[in-house]
């Protein structure tokens, strides 16, 4: 065993062996990877596409922009749900212009174009002058594949990408102890950013930025490494488990006063921190057990979790562009998406879903209070202007543009990586064979 196995711990299981490849710069900075990236990759994954909270009666319709493109995806009169591309046939316009909406047909306002919402072409003007005769009933939109898990719907634009509960695994497995199916979107806030896509993706990849970009994590998140566990599976997914309820091992937590964080968890659950002085490691085994007896009581569900998830953080990265954080009071999405013309921006997106409770009106989001209502804060902002996208995800986001421009430097020669970040290293072997079609050379 050697001195990097016995401080990053990759599961035995699940972990793919990586080559080394040089994560160059270019593929931050050059309209010809962004380019190669929209041809080789977008087509080929599935697209987090909204709620099914906003599709609830046909004819309920969501829009999902992503670079260049637009999708609607529409609620149909079976209760399912298809996607369309969002242009008409006619001319190309864009038939829906607003995020969420409602209406019995899907109309183009350049010249009226009508479509029901299963895509199919029932009002134009002028109908007998076309030379093949009326084209309603004829014409369709162009649909794209759709699917949904959990509370989520998706699309996907290529025919050949493996059915999307094939194309989630092993999250279908790992997360249905939370079920999520009835968890409501309270916190759905995005902003631009200026910076490339992939530089928080390798953020959300590694756990090794902790200690400096969120310190005080360290109080009820244990983040030091003989602790945690890594997961990194064939099709591009990784994981990462975290003990909570616990601080840090990279300091001595344990034999002194409960620290801030750690004492406000005890204390929601009516244990006394106080108790726990000296042996703070101890309070992990105590929540557990006050969950299993008072959840019911405070209206929460966690019959169907395990003691480790109601207690542990589970870092879920989807390749390549999405991030599911779960706790057993919260599931985060963390997902960047490219700019439509500059690869040195991207759109950064923030939601937060929570398990509807009987007994609370009100849940603490990462940027405050609110309703535990659908969509109960909702904006969208440019990153810097001061509005808040969470406390931890300021955090995060504080490195994108210096880092951006550090990658424009002369000097930067490609990325040296400790072992604990492997998953940064396979996200961009796995591009490299997915954009380019071969590896890059290793750095040396």
């Amino acid at each position: 065993m050697t001195a990097q196995d016995k401080i990053s711990r990759y599961s035995p299981e699940f972990d793919v062996a990586v080559r080394g490849d040089t994560i160059t710069a270019d593929r931050y900075i050059t309209r010809e990877w962004m380019e190669l990236e929209n041809k080789h990759l977008w087509p080929k994954v599935w697209h987090l596409g909204g709620v099914l909270a906003d599709l609830e009666e046909e004819g309920d319709f969501i829009r999902h922009n992503f670079g260049k493109e637009s999708v609607v995806m529409v609620r149909q009169a079976d209760g399912g749900v298809k996607a369309f591309y969002n242009t008409c046939p006619h001319r190309g316009n864009r038939l829906v212009l607003g995020d969420v909406g409602s209406a019995p047909r899907l109309t183009c306002g350049y010249h009226g174009w009508q479509f029901d919402p299963d895509g199919t072409l029932v009002h134009v003007q002028d109908p007998d002058d076309f030379a093949g005769g009326n084209p309603c009933g004829k014409v369709t939109l162009s649909e794209l594949r759709c699917d949904t898990w959990g509370p989520f719907v998706f699309w996907c634009m290529d025919d050949d990408v493996a059915p999307l509960h094939e194309w989630l695994w092993p999250y279908t497995e790992r997360l249905a102890g939370y079920k999520l199916d009835n968890w409501v979107r309270v916190l759905n806030v995005s902003a631009d950013c200026d910076f490339n896509w992939k530089i928080i993706r390798d953020n959300f990849n590694e756990s090794y930025h902790l200690p400096t970009i969120h310190p005080e994590l360290a109080t009820f998140i244990n983040d030091g490494l003989p602790t945690t566990v890594f997961e990194m599976y064939e099709n591009g997914h990784n994981a990462m488990w975290m003990i909570g309820h616990q601080a840090t091992s990279r300091k001595d937590y344990v034999s002194g006063d409960v620290p801030p964080g750690l004492y406000e968890a005890a204390e929601a659950w009516g244990i006394d921190p106080k108790e726990y002085r000296g042996r703070t490691a101890d309070i992990r085994e105590a929540v557990i057990k006050a969950k299993r007896e008072r959840g019911a009581e405070a209206g929460y569900d966690y019959s169907t979790m395990t003691d480790q998830q109601l207690v542990d953080y589970f870092h879920c990265t989807l390749f390549p562009n999405l991030t599911i954080t779960m706790s057993p009071e919260q599931c985060q999405i963390l997902r960047t998406e490219p700019h439509p013309t500059d690869p040195e921006k991207c759109v950064f997106q923030h939601w937060c879903l929570y398990p509807p409770n009987a007994k609370m009106a009100e849940v603490v989001t990462p940027v405050g209070p609110a309703p535990l209502r659908h969509d109960a804060i909702h904006r969208h902002s440019v990153y810097g202007d001061g509005v808040s996208l969470g406390f931890v995800a300021d955090q995060d986001l504080s490195i994108g543009t210096t880092q951006q421009q550090g990658l424009n430097s002369r000097g930067f020669k490609g990325c040296l990586l400790p072992g604990q970040e492997k998953r940064v290293q396979r996200f961009h072997e796995k591009l490299n064979d997915m954009v380019l079609g071969h590896p890059t050379k290793a750095r040396e």
